[in-house]
């Protein structure tokens, strides 16, 4: 694969030298006698059970009983056992510790709804909803190791839900709320919930969602379902079905508190979190109270510098896994966690930069996608926002294109905030790869593999390779790791762990360059072969979206009868451009970038791609929708509507 441009970028921020001992980690650090971030990193990865032990007492996990050891890999690496035979509850870690240490008075939860509605929770105002709804749940039937499903948009109800859960024992299932009834329903029926929170509607763009509706539909599908707790969020009259349905606070209001944490074993499911792909059913990603939530929590403060001086807000939905890492990463640390409900250019384009202005935000966490999109209303709405609090910008979802990343760098960061990449997923529960507000960074890359994670790039036959393009491996455990797939082992083995030998497979591919910082090009089934060489669609993305008409960009290899893969383009295109002159100067573009041999077959312009609600562009939907082909899964899209036209485009294309 080629790997030009920029990955031959110079480092453009620089650490103030004295923030490391300052920080979370460099106190770590001097308490183990340890001089530096590189050393901290050395031995985390040659002895990782002295880390994650030491890493779960700084972050601060309370231990209701002792654990016996902090790793036992007697069942192999795809099956670690961490912290045996502890005991703890991430409710009680999260929230209750806090009250108990004379924090209750400070901010917990900081929520601007849609409408522009601002609500604020106290720790000791967030663990009183906590121990309500606990108790709620417990009076409605729920046991320890039972499902509960949440579809809720992003308000104070759906962080009090997910820990709520966890303090009695049960499983929360987050579902994404934009999802209609079918992938509810399916959701609901394989993880056999007994009890679904949702709400009776919720203002997106001033229109109502009427969340009641779908799930009333899709628990009419599923037949699982004994309890419905709904949240009055709008007012609006839903239809409340006798024996099943409660309002949510007269629930909670009638309720006896759950005051206490239930102790849970340390390997102890809490969370479900479903993902899914373009193809495929979607996997239930079964995750621990000392797994995910301690991992999120552990990344956040090591790699982020989050304290209980940070406020941290970021753009997501509580279906999505930054939902779960938001509420974790935030609340373990003592720091607050900020929710806005609703879209970042909706009622106005600065709506994103405002709200974590009024929030004070120290922490803003955004996708490139969503900085493509904003960047297409000018650079004035970002201009007026000094945000004076923001110390980190964090960035999931995808790999950056270099101009979005220049242009959040330079308008949204000031050139004076670090851009925190981030990369791992639901399964992994864990970023794999991350910048650390402790080293230097370059534009769109990682600085190093995140704290504790033993990262590596290795060729088809497993060895490790430097200045070219692999794929990304872990070649050691860790805690935030998914226990298991909720329908059994086979497929989490099949997934991960059966093409090397000892390593997990992320399935994307990775560069690293000589000065040794990381490089993701995409996902490793998104890549084109061209006339025998693999092309990263990162690459040829950066090129189109370097075009000043271009908005948003996507590049899909298709079937070709004589080089077996040719180049597709979609591209967004602003408003005024020259639809017709576009594509053959894009062309010229991409063939002076790339070479003759990866001169696209056609450059299609399209209303808008596929995308999830986090901004990830679903390019394998693109692709399949435009070759007529079943799309699969697409309940994780935001706006499946943008592909009724991608077949029609590919007529006189030779695929």
């Amino acid at each position: 694969m080629t790997v030009t441009g920029v990955y031959d970028s110079p480092v453009v921020w620089t650490p103030d030298p004295a923030s490391f001992a300052a920080s979370p980690l460099g106190r770590f650090a001097a308490r183990h006698g340890i001089p530096d971030i590189a050393t901290v990193a050395e031995r985390a990865t040659s002895d990782p059970a002295w880390f994650w032990a030491a890493a779960a007492d700084d972050v601060g996990l309370h231990w209701m009983e002792p654990y016996e050891t902090a790793l036992d890999l007697s069942d192999g690496p795809a099956f670690p056992h961490f912290f045996k035979g502890g005991r703890l509850n991430w409710a009680d870690y999260a929230v209750d510790r806090w009250v108990r240490e004379g924090r209750g008075d400070a901010e917990a939860v900081w929520w601007e709804g849609d409408d522009a509605t601002i609500a604020i929770l106290t720790f000791s105002e967030l663990k009183a909803s906590v121990d309500a709804a606990a108790g709620a749940f417990r009076e409605a039937g729920i046991a320890e190791g039972d499902v509960i499903a949440m579809l809720l948009p992003m308000v104070p109800e759906a962080v009090v839900t997910l820990l709520a859960a966890a303090k009695i024992g049960a499983i929360v299932a987050p579902m994404f709320s934009g999802f209609g009834s079918k992938p509810v329903s399916e959701r609901l029926e394989d993880s056999g919930a007994k009890l679904v929170v949702t709400c009776d509607a919720f203002p997106r763009r001033a229109r109502l969602v009427r969340l009641k509706q779908v799930a009333d539909e899709a628990i009419a599908s599923a037949g699982v379902v004994e309890t419905v707790f709904v949240v009055r969020r709008s007012g609006v009259e839903v239809e409340m079905v006798a024996g099943r349905d409660r309002w949510w606070h007269d629930a909670l209001a009638a309720a006896t508190p759950v005051v206490d944490a239930l102790p849970m074993d340390a390997e102890a499911p809490c969370v479900l979190l479903y993902t899914s792909g373009s193809t495929g059913r979607p996997k239930g990603c079964l995750h621990t109270h000392s797994g995910l939530p301690f991992k999120f929590a552990q990344e956040a403060r090591h790699g982020m510098g989050v304290d209980e001086t940070h406020r941290v807000c970021w753009m997501t939905d509580m279906g999505w896994v930054m939902g779960t890492w938001l509420t974790t990463a935030a609340l373990t640390n003592g720091a607050t966690a900020i929710l806005f409900e609703g879209v970042p250019d909706f009622p106005e384009p600065d709506r994103l930069w405002a709200v974590a202005e009024r929030a004070r935000a120290t922490v803003l966490g955004i996708a490139p996608t969503v900085v493509r999109a904003i960047m297409a209303h000018g650079t004035e709405w970002a201009d007026r926002h000094p945000l004076p609090d923001l110390r980190v910008i964090g960035s999931t979802g995808e790999p950056w294109n270099i101009e979005p990343w220049w242009w959040c760098f330079r308008h949204v960061a000031k050139e004076r905030v670090p851009i925190i990449n981030m990369s791992g997923g639901t399964e992994c529960g864990a970023s794999i790869l991350c910048n650390s507000v402790f080293l230097p960074i370059k534009p769109a890359a990682f600085s190093a593999p995140t704290l504790g994670m033993a990262a590596d790039v290795v060729d088809a036959e497993g060895n490790s390779v430097r200045g070219e393009v692999g794929e990304l491996v872990v070649r050691q455990t860790w805690p935030g790791m998914t226990k298991s797939l909720w329908e059994g082992s086979q497929r989490y083995l099949d997934t991960y762990w059966s093409r090397y030998e000892g390593a997990w497979l992320q399935g994307d591919f990775a560069y690293i360059d000589d000065d040794g910082y990381w490089y993701l090009l995409g996902r490793s089934d998104d890549t084109i072969m061209l006339a025998g060489k693999r092309v990263g669609p990162a690459e040829i993305e950066s090129v189109l979206v370097s075009d000043d008409d271009v908005i948003e960009a996507a590049a899909v290899g298709v079937p070709h009868p004589i080089k077996g893969e040719g180049l597709v383009c979609f591209v967004v295109l602003r408003e005024g451009a020259d639809v017709t002159a576009a594509p053959a100067r894009l062309s010229e573009a991409i063939v002076a970038a790339e070479g003759k041999t990866v001169k696209p077959y056609a450059i299609h312009s399209v209303a808008a791609l596929p995308k999830t609600r986090n901004g990830k562009v679903m390019r394998r939907v693109a692709k399949a929708a435009y070759l007529g082909e079943d799309v699969g899964d697409v309940t994780a899209l935001e706006n499946p509507e943008s592909l009724v036209h991608y077949h029609d485009l590919a007529a006189g294309v030779p695929v």
